[in-house]
């Protein structure tokens, strides 16, 4: 059984039966209990033997809580899209009636596997999960915090285009969202996936069509403005990773945050060394995307940050062209000074902040798959024991060889520390 003292928020132990990096992460909120498994096979045996060996880890990890768990959403990432369907029944036959939302994204696994697993769960006696829908779950707290966790969102498969595709899948998600009781300015985490990334349709990079498309659908649209508590920023907009993915078309997944509750509010974050995303000056794209860096959730004396996917950027410009180990430092350094307290302060928030062993878990998307082994070893070397999954994906922009992204939990010193 896991025990973890007051001071402690996170409690990460590695898989030794699955692939390295693969593990969990136990985050202590108070009156919640939150878990998440990065999990990885070896790439041995079949695929449901590869996908049991998987599930297996997840009971093992649950059954050692004191709380009873409930896995919220799952993303699953696909070396063989062939394998879906067979993998639709495995989860099916496992979760039954309390099958979570889920993702399936075709990134083969670095590792050689056939799969790898994310799952979140979240226990405890105030927390309340309705399934609302196969796209759609709800978590409250206390009746006075409530997300929808929505997953699975494709356009029609009668619209074409990238631009049509976005707005489309975004309706979606707002009808999805609605359905289970909620609002689209209600989002503040944004997953897009999508395929040929940073190939043209017609004479437009398709990630900039995206980005048009995504510009114009929140263009009246006001993100959580109430909970927004930061006068560095005059444009709120969720944190969120668009990544590549070999799976035909577009699909989107999002969290959504509802409260009345006074002691908790939303830091969107900026990074001081990057250009805010929505900010780019049309040399890098005619339409800025529509992201902020991260969003941070204050919770009572808890922080939760979504980081949102970070690249080899300075300012607007690529770094380290061609050299994967820089980039990878590039990289984290970028989050390093993202998440710190220096910048937690510099946004009106003391007494906030984390460090890179404050993170749950981590994804690291590579764009070339010879480049793992020295990606690899500068993770693990900056990370330490935090599980991540290592997928092949295509980067938003053709020189960036990789992309990370996280999730960041840390203590609200309302009295900031000596």
């Amino acid at each position: 059984m896991y025990l973890m003292d007051s001071s402690s928020m996170i409690v990460s132990e590695a898989d030794p039966n699955l692939f390295s990096g693969s593990g969990h992460s136990i985050i202590n909120l108070g009156d919640a209990v939150q878990v998440v498994l990065m999990l990885s096979p070896h790439g041995r045996g079949s695929f449901p033997e590869q996908a049991q060996q998987a599930l297996s880890a997840v009971d093992a990890v649950l059954t050692k809580l004191p709380q009873t768990m409930t896995i919220t959403l799952l993303t699953v990432f696909l070396r063989n899209p062939c394998d879906r369907v067979n993998c639709e029944q495995i989860l099916a036959d496992y979760f039954g009636s309390k099958l979570p939302v889920i993702n399936f994204v075709i990134q083969p696994p670095c590792c050689g596997s056939a799969l790898s697993l994310e799952a979140w769960g979240i226990g405890g006696n105030s927390v309340q999960v309705e399934y609302r829908s196969s796209q759609a779950l709800a978590v409250s707290y206390d009746d006075t915090i409530r997300s929808i966790y929505c997953a699975g969102i494709k356009p029609a498969d009668s619209v074409r285009g990238v631009y049509a595709q976005t707005v489309d899948a975004l309706q979606r998600m707002d009808e999805v969202l609605n359905q289970a009781g909620s609002r689209f300015e209600h989002v503040v985490r944004t997953w897009l996936y999508l395929e040929g990334i940073t190939e043209n349709e017609e004479d437009k990079q398709r990630y900039k069509e995206l980005n048009r498309a995504r510009a114009d659908y929140y263009n009246n649209i006001r993100f959580c403005s109430s909970l927004v508590k930061n006068d560095i920023v005059d444009k709120v907009y969720p944190s969120s990773t668009c990544i590549g993915t070999a799976e035909t078309g577009l699909l989107l997944s999002c969290l959504t945050l509802e409260t009345q509750r006074e002691d908790v509010f939303l830091v969107q974050l900026e990074n001081p060394a990057q250009t805010p995303a929505y900010d780019y000056p049309p040399i890098v794209s005619f339409q800025s995307p529509k992201f902020s860096r991260a969003m941070a959730l204050v919770i009572g004396d808890y922080i939760t940050t979504w980081i949102s996917g970070t690249a080899s950027i300075v300012n607007f410009e690529s770094l380290h062209l061609d050299d994967i180990e820089k980039q990878t430092q590039q990289t984290i350094d970028n989050i390093e000074r993202l998440i710190s307290p220096e910048n937690f302060a510099s946004h009106g928030v003391k007494g906030a902040g984390a460090s890179l062993h404050d993170l749950a878990q981590v994804r690291v998307y590579l764009k070339r798959p010879h480049d793992f082994a020295g990606c690899k070893a500068v993770c693990e070397r900056r990370f330490g024991s935090v599980p991540i999954i290592y997928s092949i994906a295509d980067v938003c922009r053709p020189e960036l060889l990789v992309e990370i992204e996280g999730a960041a939990f840390s203590r609200y010193w309302r009295t900031p520390k000596s």
